[in-house]
């Protein structure tokens, strides 16, 4: 269908609800005589008398009755989505994929969802709890949340969160029996707890910083986790020194129920970052998740 049918069918609408050529013509903003010419044009296109003219008044005829019946449906329709579009450009609505790790989600993301879902009934979020490193273009997410010194130099990255610290923990009755580590290389004559990482199945190489200098420490001992509760547990147990994040850690260190060891190699480190293709035109609701995420402490 050509353009200029489509505004024929628009003209004739606008006669049938306005109720005549004059009132039609003024809400069109064009001539009464453009219009009558319009309508005429659509009756010999489609071979056939649509409205019933007088000096008085306008009708439909039966055939013109039949079209306005079939064409008026999908045009409150189209203009439905048109209004609909208008006003998520004010209210954001839709759907959101994030992929994010564990600590990330329950720290940072979920709060955010939370309140977002409340406020907004029209966003919907999917949160994707994901150990590896996830290619959000190819899963097809939205956006992803993960450590800023890991994300590709083509991402669109938002910090969210502050700088992080590492704890290597113990319970007092393990450190009583053992000692206290005074280097990462006394973790060697240790029992630690191990992580393994989800996404590439490798044991977690423990991560150390002091002054600029970096060490990595591969540790043993008998016990291996895929979670930071369950580290935390085997410490509290006094099964060995656990290296977890320093929020992790905080209510067991509070208690007294861990110790930390090691605290000056623990140096703070990038945090928590909200990163998405920098090609893709953000949405309105993945605007308002990002603004909602958004650090914006020191």
């Amino acid at each position: 269908m050509r353009r200029e049918e489509l505004g024929d069918l628009m003209n004739l609408i606008a006669v049938v609800e306005e109720g005549g050529f004059t009132r039609a013509a003024g809400k069109l903003g064009v001539s009464q005589s453009a219009l009558s010419h319009a309508i005429r044009r659509l009756e010999e296109r489609t071979g056939v008398r649509l409205l019933a003219r007088t000096t008085r008044s306008v009708a439909l005829t039966q055939a013109g009755e039949r079209l306005i019946e079939t064409i008026r449906p999908a045009f409150a329709e189209i203009a439905g989505g048109l209004d609909a579009l208008a006003r998520s450009r004010d209210r954001p609505s839709g759907s959101l994929r994030i992929s994010s790790s564990e600590h990330a989600a329950r720290t940072l993301l979920w709060p955010a969802a939370n309140r977002i879902v409340a406020e907004y009934p029209e966003v919907s979020i999917e949160i994707a709890v994901e150990s590896a490193f996830t290619d959000i273009v190819a899963e097809r997410f939205d956006a992803g949340v993960r450590l800023g010194e890991s994300l590709a130099k083509d991402m669109i990255a938002v910090r969210i969160g502050p700088k992080l610290r590492m704890a290597a923990v113990a319970s007092l009755g393990y450190l009583a029996a053992r000692g206290a580590p005074e280097t990462p290389h006394d973790l060697a004559r240790h029992a630690c707890v191990n992580l393994r990482l989800a996404g590439s199945g490798a044991v977690y190489a423990w991560e150390f910083s002091k002054g600029g200098r970096n060490l990595r420490v591969r540790v043993d001992g008998q016990l291996t986790f895929n979670r930071g509760w369950a580290m935390l547990a085997a410490a509290r147990a006094g099964r060995g020194i656990a290296f977890l994040t320093e929020d992790q850690a905080a209510a067991d260190l509070a208690e007294g129920a861990l110790s930390r060891v090691l605290e000056d190699w623990c140096e703070p480190f990038e945090g928590y970052h909200l990163y998405f293709p920098s090609r893709r035109q953000q949405s309105p609701a993945l605007a308002l998740l990002t603004e909602a995420l958004r650090y914006r402490g020191g």
